[in-house]
């Protein structure tokens, strides 16, 4: 018969003792538990003790988590929270150096437990790492174990990041800036810093004016991969929390110290590709650097203002007044409107008359004009090319520069999604924009080009301008989802993407779909998907019996803490635990938690689950299989993304390959009519007679 749910069967341990097998009642107070425990072993002072977990993260157990016990689970009686905290209260202060750091070591471990750390804060502790940091003089070991300790209190946001006093963040910044300095130490500073930014505008100020983007840049030159990312986190931070002049400013200044082309050879080209967490780095300064277009992006072009004017008509002086052997400063005004509003509309201007009105509409706004300055400045023989080109054809079979410069411009702001806000998990990044200064001028300069070759492949008149730029941004879309290494790969590989190549891949696809949509193959589709579910179910479940390794997410931050879980070969129990840095695949028996399936009754995701700390992004991989295989075991159906894609997949494979004989052959909606039988049966060979 099974214990009763509100009873759990568990070891407890005691070194010297020979461990106790208990059943532990849940509605019987912890305290009651302990006295127990105690008197078994004649332990006196029950309320100096407390249980934790023998393994993992060595939990203490507390009337708040206490459910969290489960049968089989190894528990072990220690010194309470209170005690232990008096203690290393103590062994901090300590005069004899050995002492002092194995306290601070062991304050570190401790302080990730969330009862240990408030009692700890309790006593007034943050106060005294703060005096070891601010008196002392250490950079080694002890100065590393201190950090790591202040950084774990912290994560508990018991207490506010504007409470350090100056001297103590003064002393944190003096170790990012010195030269020699233990690497461990650099880097829980660097972390230190960069949780301090985003909580007020003070902090960030001070931090901003003490850590230069010099000393960053120094310490992403490192060959320290840890410290690098380190670096690159602040650096981020500081970029978010920065008002927009102040963002401007910062990214101006590391572009003139060519961050851009140190990350594209060091960081993305490196012998190791980026990790998750650099990855999202890049990805926001990309995003952060795009969106400094946004401005632009958003005025419309003022009639008046002097210098917006001057650019635009730089635009028709650059393509006409260098082949005009009269300057047109020698014409009347007249004449010299009539002649410039001519040029405007070869141009391709719709408002020929008051080319400004065309600039009116934001986005792209004023993003455009300066799209087309800076092409007929970097790029004045291919400008020049593409006006006369277009000037000379027949009225109706003209590329309009500027209304596709216009409309391109807003179609690679839509692409590359600039204006829109950093999300707080992605790591799509493209490695090209790093290779480049002026990415987004530059690949409007390829992309422009591309729109007077597909014009003239398609025969485009004005009426098909729109069809134009859709093909256009498929081609881009299609060339940026390859995610080439640099521009000049981008622009060949875009360039041989032509439109017979777009109208291939069209027809292949609509062919696809029509084939897919038949009525006698949806019915094949709907017979095989339950035996193509099984096989994704079955891989699922393969997946989680190799485990994965897992990040421990904060609040604020992505932790350095790494976790492993596996499914048992059997699928009754999920074990799980912390390792440590390198560990890839370490095996079902050091890992020392375990969830029963049997105990697992719902599986919450998003916004529902509780424990999550950052904002849904794309779905990854292995969080995808990771849902799809709980909810497996739980014999729930899969809901990810990722499943149906897989479903398409392998049922467009399995389709493929049953109407292999069928190619070229329509298949009809319904089925052909069975014949009537035939009046008579005579036609039957008679083998009888064919022998006599």
């Amino acid at each position: 018969m099974p214990p009763p749910k509100d009873v759990v069967k568990i070891a407890i341990q005691m070194v010297g003792a020979i461990p106790q097998l208990i059943e532990l009642q849940q509605t019987k107070p912890l305290a009651s538990v302990l006295k127990d425990v105690c008197d078994a072993w004649s332990l006196p002072n029950a309320e100096r003790y407390a249980l934790q977990y023998a393994d993992g993260r060595q939990t203490y157990i507390t009337e708040s988590n206490r459910g969290e016990i489960k049968n089989g689970s190894i528990l072990r009686l220690t010194t309470s929270p209170d005690q232990e905290a008096e203690r290393l209260y103590s062994g901090i202060q300590s005069n004899n150096s050995d002492v002092k750091t194995d306290s601070l070591k062991k304050l570190a471990s401790l302080s990730q437990d969330v009862t240990f750390a408030q009692e700890f804060i309790n006593r007034n502790g943050l106060k005294q790492i703060f005096y070891i940091v601010e008196e002392g003089n250490d950079t080694g070991e002890m100065l590393a174990h201190t950090l790591k300790a202040f950084m774990e209190l912290m994560e508990h946001d018991f207490v506010s990041w504007e409470i350090l006093s100056a001297a103590f963040i003064k002393k944190i910044v003096s170790y990012v800036n010195m030269n020699v300095v233990d690497a461990s130490v650099q880097q829980l500073s660097l972390s230190i810093l960069e949780n301090m930014v985003p909580t007020s505008h003070l902090l960030f100020d001070l931090v901003k004016k003490e850590v230069t983007l010099d000393r960053l840049l120094t310490h992403l030159q490192a060959t320290n991969a840890e410290l690098q990312l380190k670096a690159m986190a602040l650096l981020i931070a500081l970029l978010l929390a920065a008002t927009d002049a102040e963002r401007r400013d910062m990214m101006e200044y590391l572009r003139e110290k060519n961050i851009r082309q140190f990350i594209h050879k060091n960081i993305i080209h490196s012998s190791e590709p980026p990790g998750d967490e650099m990855a999202h780095y890049l990805y926001v300064l990309q995003s952060i650097s795009l969106n400094l277009c946004e401005c632009r992006m958003r005025t419309p072009m003022d009639p008046y203002s002097q210098e917006q004017r001057e650019l635009l008509q730089s635009l028709r002086q650059t393509a006409f007044e260098s082949e005009s052997e009269t300057p047109a400063s020698n014409f009347s005004t007249e004449r010299r409107r009539s002649l410039c509003a001519k040029e405007f509309r070869k141009l391709g201007f719709m408002n020929n008359s008051n080319p400004a009105e065309d600039l009116r509409r934001a986005p792209p706004g004023l993003l455009a004009l300066d799209n087309m300055v800076y092409f007929s400045r970097h790029t004045p023989n291919a400008y020049s090319r593409f006006v006369l080109e277009n000037s000379s054809r027949e009225d109706k079979h003209e590329c309009p520069f500027a209304r596709s410069s216009i409309q391109l411009t807003l179609i690679l702001c839509e692409i590359l999604h600039v204006g829109e806000p950093c999300s707080e998990t992605a790591q799509a990044f493209y490695p090209m924009f790093f290779g480049q200064d002026h990415f987004f001028e530059e690949l409007f300069c390829i992309c422009i080009q591309l729109v007077n070759k597909t014009w003239k492949e398609m025969r485009a008149t004005q009426e098909d301008f729109d069809k134009v730029l859709q093909v256009v941004r498929e081609q881009i879309t299609r060339t940026l989802s390859l995610k080439p290494t640099s521009l000049e790969l981008f622009k060949t590989r875009v360039n041989a993407l032509n439109y017979s190549e777009i109208l291939k891949l069209r027809q292949t696809e609509r062919l696809h779909q029509e084939e897919t949509l038949a009525v006698p193959v949806l019915e094949l589709r709907e017979r095989l998907k339950p035996e193509l579910l099984e096989l994704i179910r079955q891989q699922r479940l393969l997946h989680l019996c190799e485990g994965t390794l897992f990040r421990k997410i904060s609040s604020r931050r992505r932790q350095d803490k790494l976790w492993y879980c596996r499914l048992s070969p059997n699928h009754k129990v999920l074990h799980y635990g912390d390792v440590e840095e390198g560990v890839h695949s370490p095996p079902i028996e050091s890992l020392p938690e375990k969830i029963p399936v049997a105990d697992m009754k719902m599986l919450l995701v998003g916004k529902e689950c509780p424990h999550m700390k950052e904002k849904s992004s794309g779905k990854q991989n292995k969080v995808s299989l990771w849902m799809d295989g709980l909810n497996v075991l739980l014999g729930k159906e899969m809901t990810s993304e990722r499943t149906q894609r897989d479903l398409d997949v392998l049922l467009s494979m399995e389709l493929k390959l049953r109407l292999l004989d069928l190619e070229n052959i329509s298949i009809p909606d319904t089925p052909p009519p069975v014949p009537k039988p035939p009046s008579n049966l005579n036609f039957c060979y008679d083998f009888c007679h064919a022998e006599q």
